[in-house]
């Protein structure tokens, strides 16, 4: 019995060996179907991989070796896929290329943000209310000001053995921001889409700053300030926390790209996803790959 088990966890382990790739790659993900065609498009000899139910994609972009995929849309998917490919390809950076909605009002359709921070806005206390206030349990804290009910929160991260590290904002990597403002400064983005409707404006790129993620599509004007206001944001989505939480638990860099596709409920009329979420996805696309190209 002893060598029969022995026999089989060598055939499990040596199958997880060869599932394992070994080349050094740059991860490159995206959460919503539409912000990849033109990543797939660039992409130089293509292999797929199919782990579980996600499919990683293998090739070079320029003479970079990388690997993209689809996390899916929202927090748990996001690092749910980014842990997988961590645990199945040799990642030297992850690179986020997706849309969002601008909460900054400087911000507008179009433009690109390439934040410097993430943090997770709706990890919070939903409180109930008492003699016409909100009013949070007293043992648990409130670092940040509240939005109605919500009382937002530090994220705890699991530190083995000691207490859990209370962490909101997950810095991206210094030396990878440092290239895109060094290789992105001067790039010019497009401002109409393939059905011709078009910005009034230039779209431009803004490198720096803060980005928030949440479960919830934000499509919202009195949300939309108070994210603005509290957290300094540009930007809110649905993944880009998730995947740098990840990446700072696997100490593995990472950078996000998000190109704003709507005004997260700061517009006059319907939200402007529908519209332009074509348009962003593929600015934000074109400096990714003109990024990965160019990359140190």
């Amino acid at each position: 019995m002893k060598r029969i088990l022995t026999f089989l966890m060598s055939c499990i382990l040596s199958s997880y060996a060869l599932a394992f790739d070994s080349v050094e790659r740059i991860a490159i993900v995206c959460a919503f179907q539409p912000e990849i065609p033109e990543l797939k498009a660039a992409l130089k000899n293509p292999k797929i991989e199919t782990v579980g139910r996600t499919q990683f994609i293998t090739g070079q972009i320029g003479n970079k070796n990388v690997v993209l995929f689809l996390s899916g849309m929202s927090m748990v998917n996001a690092a749910m896929t980014t842990q997988l490919a961590l645990d199945h390809f040799n990642i030297k950076n992850i690179v986020f290329s997706g849309i969002a909605g601008g909460v900054n009002p400087q911000l507008n359709i179009g433009d690109v943000s390439v934040p410097e921070q993430w943090g997770q806005y709706l990890e919070s206390i939903m409180a109930r209310q008492s003699n016409g206030k909100f009013v949070p349990p007293t043992f648990l804290s409130t670092p940040y000001p509240n939005f109605g009910m919500m009382f937002p929160q530090n994220v705890q991260i699991a530190n083995g053995s000691q207490a859990p590290e209370q962490k909101f904002w997950f810095h991206v990597d210094p030396n990878l921001m440092a290239q895109a403002k060094q290789l992105l400064a001067n790039t010019k983005l497009d401002r109409c889409t393939s059905t011709q409707h078009c910005l009034s404006h230039t779209p431009k790129v803004v490198l720096g700053g803060n980005g928030v993620s949440g479960q919830s599509f934000m499509d919202n004007a009195e949300l939309r300030q108070y994210v603005h206001q509290t957290f300094n944001a540009n930007v809110v989505d649905m993944e880009s926390a998730a995947v740098g939480h990840v990446a700072y638990t696997n100490q593995v860099p990472f950078i996000v790209f998000r190109s704003l596709s709507d005004l997260a409920g700061g517009g006059a009329g319907e939200n402007e996803e529908g519209t332009f979420f074509e348009l962003a996805a593929k600015n934000s696309s074109k400096l990714v790959i003109q990024y990965v190209s160019a990359l140190k």
